[in-house]
């Protein structure tokens, strides 16, 4: 026991001081676990024999499709089948093969070779995956691209596994150091342990008919069994019964799968597919995202707690030469499959440099391998690093796509020549984002004209073809300024996405035109005090509005009238820009908010208020009704 709370401890401390380092310096929190299990496995050998502990961790992969399964319903996954069936299936045949070709290049005999492809062709779901999520990617085209291919991989383990034992047909040829071939002996690997199986002693007929029973059992129960369960738990009003109910799905359906010889994570994937639907998918999202995340957060522990840096030292240019040949094979088949497929710049890059690793499920084939003298234990040995240390890169591969899609940015801004603005308005709107395409459509509407400029060029095409003009241009640059009108305009309203190029867009126009209205739009309220200062006279909070009509409703339905409401809502408005514009005077953008301390003392004073105004302002209302 003292031993399990010694190691837990070291695991979580271990992850709490790298992970948010790693994060703050923008490098992701997957590369900060596996710095933190590589600080405390090779690097001051506090854990060793993490084998136990990772597969336990591997439950957070499987947790982590059964959450993208509940988020993807039926009909998106079959909208999906031809990147299922198509650039996934390529993927795994076209890698599989120039893996193997490239393996026998070096020496092994086909059988051996096709099983190295074989291992290497997966990519790592959990990196991948969680990387994705964190960077907003999930949703473009690379990554739903990205995502079909992991779920191919997903189900392509399954022949693999079956296929591996087939290939055990002799002894491997392996290159020696002095470049002669050799043969040498075949070792067993006795780590196997016993499991249930369900179909191990059935034929061939048998074993298949049990796995498609269990697959159509396990959609039936979720289709027409989950909804009694869920209203039968939540009839008990105890909320740790849900978070029961979610790790027993999880836990129940991945037990089953293996127990029927199929990916854990595959079966949950299915369940939460079939739940997407259910009105409690929210519930189960909620009670399983944090075991999701801390289960996944220490399998990467373990992947770099479990790399083998003695003999990693021992062949640094070996090792190292394959993960990064390994990774350039991979990626020329990816981009190649990306161009096929059509997918543009960002996405091709994005699939590209996404699943050029290998996978977690790398180490459970080199595994299986070696219990069935596919492998030698020298080559078994030598692929754990490739696996392992190909996964170590990925981290700094999307710091490399950051770093071109950033390039790639730059590029579209620049490919197109400033538009040559033919027109002019009293009114001026830099940035037709959501923000300022509502301006532009009441103030057209009532009958004036605008002048619209943007920095991207597909937005104003979009425009164009809904009939409405604009320019393309950067609104920040004078000479676009001026052609656009500066010096006769009324107003200028600036809603540009970068904050940044907000705030020089207006201190720029209050130099120039002292008399301008200069109308702008405020990231938060730091922003606000920024635009203040430049000169801007109205500055509008992205959320401010919207936020007050919410909290308006919500004052509506819990106990105030809609006069009420809408008295509260007009007060707090006018409250909160007389403090946004008290408190902008004493903003220092030199000095942390924690520092500055006239700042803190007045908006404490500030704060108090609300309350006071509100009730004076409805008695005053109150009076004037009397009157």
């Amino acid at each position: 026991m003292e031993s399990f709370l010694l190691q837990a401890s070291i695991f979580l401390g271990a992850a709490v001081i790298a992970v948010p380092i790693a994060a703050r310096l923008g490098l992701g929190s997957v590369l900060g676990y596996l710095m933190a299990g590589l600080i405390i496995g090779p690097g001051l050998g506090l854990v060793a024999h993490t084998e136990d502990i990772q597969h336990f961790a591997e439950f957070g992969v499987v947790m982590m499709l059964f959450i993208i399964g509940l988020e993807l319903e039926p009909r998106a996954l079959w909208d999906m089948r031809h990147r299922l069936i198509g650039m996934g299936g390529l993927q795994v045949v076209m890698t599989m093969l120039a893996i193997m070709i490239a393996a026998m290049v070096f020496g092994l005999v086909w059988q051996t070779a096709l099983a190295v492809g074989m291992i290497l062709a997966l990519s790592s779901t959990a990196i991948v995956l969680q990387t994705l999520t964190e960077k907003g990617l999930m949703e473009t085209n690379g990554g739903r691209a990205t995502f079909s291919v992991l779920l191919t991989q997903d189900i392509a383990v399954i022949p693999m596994l079956i296929a591996l034992p087939l290939l055990a047909t002799g002894p491997t040829v392996m290159l020696s150091p002095d470049g002669s071939i050799r043969r040498p002996s075949v070792e067993h690997s006795d780590a196997g342990h016993e499991s249930l199986s369900l179909v191990a002693d059935l034929p061939g007929w048998g074993a298949a008919l049990v796995t498609l029973g269990m697959v159509a059992a396990i959609i039936l129960a979720g289709i027409y069994g989950a909804r009694p369960l869920f209203r039968f738990i939540h009839a008990a009003r105890l909320p740790e019964m849900f978070t029961a109910v979610a790790l027993l799905i999880v836990v129940g359906i991945g037990s089953l799968m293996l127990m029927v010889g199929l990916s854990p994570a595959l079966g949950t994937f299915l369940a939460g597919v079939v739940l997407a639907n259910s009105e409690f998918r929210h519930e189960l999202e909620s009670d399983i995202a944090p075991f999701k995340g801390l289960l996944l957060g220490l399998f990467f522990i373990t992947v770099g707690a479990g790399i083998d840096v003695e003999r990693l030292l021992q062949e640094p240019f070996l090792i190292l030469g394959l993960a990064l040949g390994l990774i350039l094979l991979k990626g020329t088949v990816l981009y190649t499959l990306a161009r096929i497929f059509g997918l543009r710049k960002r996405g091709q890059w994005l699939f590209t440099l996404g699943l050029a690793q290998a996978g977690e499920f790398g180490f459970v084939l080199i595994s299986f391998g070696l219990q069935q003298s596919v492998l030698t234990q020298n080559l078994g040995n030598r692929l754990l690093l490739v696996v392992a240390l190909s996964m170590l890169i990925t981290p700094l591969l999307f710091l490399l796509f950051d770093a071109i899609n950033r390039r790639i940015a730059a590029a579209s801004g620049t490919d197109h020549k400033p538009d040559v603005i033919d027109d002019s308005g009293p009114v001026i709107i830099a940035g037709i984002g959501r923000f300022g395409q509502v301006v532009n459509r009441l103030v057209q509407g009532a009958g004036y004209r605008t002048v619209v400029l943007d920095h991207d060029m597909q937005t104003i095409q979009l425009m164009r073809r809904f009939g409405y003009k604009g320019f393309f241009g950067d609104p920040t640059r004078p000479e676009l300024l001026h052609a656009a009108g500066i010096e006769k305009a009324s107003v200028l309203l600036a809603a540009l996405d970068d904050p940044k190029a907000t705030t020089k867009l207006v201190a720029y126009a209050r130099r120039v035109r002292p008399d301008l209205h200069i109308i702008a739009r405020a990231r938060d309220r730091v922003h606000v005090y920024a635009l203040y200062k430049a000169g801007a006279n109205d500055i509008v909070r992205e959320m401010f509005d919207s936020s007050l009509r919410a909290g308006r409703y919500v004052l509506e339905n819990v106990g105030m009238s809609e006069f009420e409401a809408a008295i509260a809502e007009e007060t707090f408005y006018h409250h909160d820009r007389a403090t946004v514009r008290e408190l902008a005077e004493l903003w220092d953008p030199s000095l942390p908010a924690s520092e500055n301390h006239a700042y803190i003392a007045r908006a404490k004073e500030l704060e108090k208020s609300p309350e006071t105004a509100l009730f004076t302002a409805l008695e005053e209302r109150a009076k004037q009704d009397a009157a």
